[in-house]
């Protein structure tokens, strides 16, 4: 079993994509399937993103042994009001500012979901967000 964790910043959109390029490269050194590791990076990524343009930080805990990785984002925020509704394909809640950057496009939790076998996002209001992933090797 290997752990690694990954602290987020707020608003850092210059590091988005780190934790997600670090874990892609252990997952090809341990010769995990390319499809495998492509759907881990684009949800991983997506949480990444939120995390940096809706919360105010948080920290990306990674456990990774030979049947899985299990992928848990922790974020200190403002917590997601209506997750069906943030779930909806082009539902955002972004900030202009976050928009022009191109982020912000609502497809943040619709392609996190379709690329792991597991999810689960755990929320509160005023409190923060946590998202569980999970991505099986061998099935």
């Amino acid at each position: 079993m290997m752990h690694t964790e990954f602290t987020v910043v707020e608003g850092d959109f210059a590091n988005a994509g780190k934790a997600s390029s670090e874990i892609k490269k252990t997952l090809k050194q341990l010769n995990i399937d390319n499809q495998k590791i492509k759907k881990i990076v684009v949800a991983v990524y997506e949480a990444e993103v939120n995390a940096i343009a809706h919360a105010y930080g948080g920290t990306i805990f990674v456990d990774l042994d030979e049947e899985k990785i299990c992928v848990l984002i922790k974020d200190k925020g403002p917590g997601i009001p209506d997750i069906a509704r943030a779930m909806e394909k082009g539902f955002s809640t972004a900030s202009a500012k976050v928009r022009e950057m191109g982020f912000g496009a609502g497809m943040g939790l619709p392609n996190i979901k379709n690329n792991v076998d597991e999810l689960d996002i755990q929320t509160e209001v005023g409190v923060g967000t946590e998202i569980k992933m999970i991505v099986n090797f061998n099935s």
